[in-house]
This record gives C-alpha cells, sequence and structure tokens, in this order.
C-alpha cells in the first residue's frame, strides 16, 4: 500500500515537472506565456501603469543629480505602519538620519521621492546632496541597496 502511493506521488510530480510552458517577464512589465510548441501569447492585455512619481524618477535616473519640481512634495506614508515602526527606530525619520549620515548633510536636505512600503520591508528612493540614492528597509534594519555591509 504505502508503495504504491509513493509510487502515485511520484508520478505525479513528475509530470508537474515534464510541462515546457514558462512565463517570462518583458521589459516593458507584460508577462508572456512560451509554450513547449514554440509560440507564445501574451498572459497580461497590456502594460501596467507605473505610480506617476516612480515614472518621473525612471526617466530622470540615468541623469546627473536630482531634478526636483519646485512644486514636488513628499509622498505621504502609512501612518499605522511608521507608529508600528516607532519601537524598531526605522521610521521615515531615522530612514533620513541614515541616509544624512552616509552621505554627509543634514536630515532636513534629504528629500524622499518615492517609496514602496509595507510593515515587513519597504523601498525608498531618496535625493541627498543632489545624488538619487535607494535603500531598503527589511523589518527594523535599513541599508543602502547594493551594498551588503
Amino acid at each position: 500500500m504505502k508503495t504504491s502511493i509513493f509510487i502515485f506521488l511520484f508520478t505525479i510530480s513528475f509530470m508537474g515537472f515534464a510541462q515546457n510552458n514558462h512565463i517570462v517577464k518583458t521589459e516593458d512589465g507584460r508577462r508572456v506565456l512560451l509554450k513547449a510548441d514554440f509560440t507564445w501569447e501574451y498572459i497580461d492585455a497590456k502594460a501596467p501603469e507605473q505610480n506617476a512619481i516612480e515614472a518621473a524618477v525612471a526617466k530622470t535616473e540615468n541623469t546627473e543629480g536630482c531634478q526636483i519640481a519646485a512644486d514636488f512634495e513628499e509622498p505621504k506614508l502609512n501612518s499605522k505602519i511608521q507608529n508600528q515602526l516607532k519601537k524598531g527606530r526605522a521610521t521615515i525619520d531615522h530612514v533620513k538620519e541614515k541616509v544624512a549620515s552616509d552621505y554627509e548633510c543634514q536630515a532636513s536636505e534629504v528629500i524622499l521621492l518615492w517609496v514602496k512600503e509595507q510593515k515587513s520591508k519597504a523601498v525608498y528612493m531618496f535625493c541627498a546632496k543632489g545624488t538619487k540614492v535607494k535603500y531598503k528597509r527589511v523589518g527594523n534594519s535599513i541599508i543602502e541597496t547594493g551594498k551588503f555591509f
């Protein structure tokens, strides 16, 4: 009885690995299904739209320095998440202080350009001393993206 159940489970799992269809993502964010018979089709009908601020930052990411409009306002953050992060000293003020100390400037000179924030993790894009920098937060740990230590 045990061997027949084992053989049945092995056969089912083997059939799952035998599928040759793959899903890939294009540069514009659409998902494509690549089939085993060398054909493909879009899973997403149209490309996802980016956040307006994120799109503006992405357009100017390759240029030197921060190009911020005069009427630019920092994005509003979720107050519930920020209240929960107070205990671990990982609020936006703490992140700005970390960026300011890394780039040797005042925390008031650090401007938040865009943010993707959840309770457990976040990604921030700042302008510090005319330089665009990206920081990430995992739990209460804050580090510049691309650095390990």
